[in-house]
């Protein structure tokens, strides 16, 4: 049995036997469904009265993928001009992929589909050689790249809870089953918000358009009188937010923070003698006139640092689609073999995706892998490996399959 066809049975056995659809999603009559089918393609349009409905026909088309609408239509299965759009949830992405991580340098790779240049970490927007713009990837979701969507996740949902004044009742968190989390919001005050709406709270997580005062290094700096007014603890939205990011930084902020973001020794050293003095002025003048000798362009690194630190990286693409598709919770990552799951807010900051997620918990399968890092699933550590066969656990072996890194040679489930 082919590489392809022992994953597809194995997806076929979990649809069959493990596969739980819950009733988690509001107006399921109301959502088109899409579905990557494993012989290629995309079959779209389709709608399903309930979730049993639902469940039956995974059992038996077995996709690689599948997906739901955030979007609630009229006529969920017509072409899309005539569907009659009624609404749509609003939706996060948080992927590894938007996130700047020091691993992908390790075990991210690209190469120019023109020249076949090749590099590590982050792909150009033009290849160095020939400025081909066409490139073929491979990457990876390891534990530092998790770990990182899952505190962009966080921040995220601190903004949608205390600035937007949504109830975590009206939030789903899910992984998606590949390199980072969803967060959905059904709510009827965001149902009929159009494009540009959604793109103004996208801007607001990202901080796109924040005025601190500090606009620009070239600016010829004020005196302390011109300074922007300080923001405060109890202030609201970005100030209140942006208040406290400062107090946390100066609290703990250590020489190498400082120099990180380009202060030079003598300031660096005025700042941590005047510490206390700093944090204090908070319930007065505000740290922007607590300490002579900081100025303006000291205060705008240090602002523009805190800026960039709290903001979320979100895709902003899939938030501004009011007809985008989703994938669907409790079915398998075609890339990967994982989960997508659901799971209550307060259990996010303890959620374990390479213990959660994985569907697979029986057989093991012997294949030859190409090339692949070290990696976690349940317990247990594999590799990194080189050229080499290999018995593994079944989720190992689907995981590295999947991923284009390996082949089965023999089959023990």
């Amino acid at each position: 049995m082919g590489s392809s066809a022992f994953v597809q049975n194995m997806f076929r056995r979990y649809y069959a036997e493990d596969c739980n659809i819950q009733d988690f999603m509001m107006a399921t009559e109301k959502r088109e469904f899409g579905f990557v089918l494993f012989k290629g393609g995309m079959l779209r349009h389709k709608n399903f009265k309930d979730q049993r409905e639902l469940a039956l026909f995974l059992k038996s088309y077995v996709p690689s993928d599948a997906y739901y609408s955030c979007a609630y239509y009229e006529d969920p299965e017509a072409e899309m001009d005539t569907k009659g759009w009624l609404g749509a949830d609003l939706i996060f992405d948080i992927d590894a992929d938007h996130i700047p991580t020091s691993c992908s340098k390790v075990h991210d790779e690209w190469t120019c589909a023109k020249c076949g240049f090749a590099g590590k970490g982050v792909v150009p927007e033009k290849c160095p050689i020939c400025n081909s713009e066409r490139f073929d990837e491979t990457t990876w979701a390891c534990e530092v790249c998790l770990a990182s969507a899952k505190a962009e996740t966080i921040k995220l949902l601190d903004m949608l809870i205390q600035d937007f004044g949504f109830s975590k009742d009206e939030i789903r968190v899910s992984f998606s089953g590949h390199r980072g989390y969803h967060v959905h919001v059904e709510n009827e005050a965001v149902k009929t918000l159009d494009t540009v709406s959604r793109k103004e709270i996208v801007d607001y997580v990202y901080g796109l358009g924040l005025d601190t005062g500090f606009a620009s290094s070239n600016e010829k700096a004020p005196s302390k009188a011109g300074f922007p007014t300080s923001p405060r603890l109890n202030d609201s939205g970005w100030r209140k937010r942006l208040a406290r990011g400062m107090y946390d930084f100066i609290l703990h902020a250590q020489k190498e923070d400082y120099g990180n973001i380009g202060l030079d020794k003598k300031t660096i050293e005025t700042l941590m003698k005047n510490k206390n003095g700093i944090l204090r002025s908070w319930d007065d003048v505000g740290p922007y006139r607590a300490v002579r000798n900081v100025g303006f362009e000291t205060w705008r690194r240090i602002v523009t640092s805190c800026v960039e630190s709290l903001t979320a990286h979100v895709d902003t693409v899939v938030t501004t689609d009011i007809h985008r598709l989703i994938r669907l919770a409790g079915t398998l990552h075609g890339k990967t073999g994982l989960k997508k799951v659901d799971f209550p807010i307060p259990e996010l900051e303890s959620f374990d995706p390479f213990k959660s997620a994985v569907a697979f918990k029986k057989g093991t399968v012997t294949v030859f892998v190409s090339s692949a890092p070290e990696f976690r699933l349940g317990d247990e550590t594999f590799g990194p490996y080189e050229k080499c066969k290999v018995e593994l656990p079944t989720a190992a072996a689907i995981l590295l399959i999947r991923r284009d890194r390996a082949e089965v040679v023999e089959k023990n489930v």
